[in-house]
């Protein structure tokens, strides 16, 4: 199955949880906090204002970092995906 976001809506994964702390102690497995990096999946054609199409400041491939609390989580085929806003994403990593 393929996710094809509508609007200006964005599929993101999440990077992997870090597995260790700074100074090198594993974390358990509660322990750890979601990052909140991520890596674009799909794009959408972008929100219609006034009838005309506004591009998307994103695209596929991209490293963003996303609002904490934003978007929906879903899985598909056993990956978890968030399909958030636009607007929820805060920087792109360059």
């Amino acid at each position: 199955m393929k996710l094809e976001p509508l609007g200006d809506r964005v599929v993101l994964k999440r990077e992997e949880a870090e597995e260790r702390t700074a100074s090198g102690l594993f974390l358990a497995g509660n322990a750890k906090e979601q990052p909140q990096l991520a890596e674009v999946i799909a794009v959408g054609p972008g929100a219609l204002v006034d009838g005309k199409r506004v591009p998307m400041d994103v695209k596929v491939g991209d490293k963003v970092f996303y609002s904490k609390y934003g978007g929906s989580e879903i899985k598909l085929d056993g990956v978890e995906y968030i399909v958030i806003g636009q607007s929820e994403i805060m920087a792109i990593v360059k």
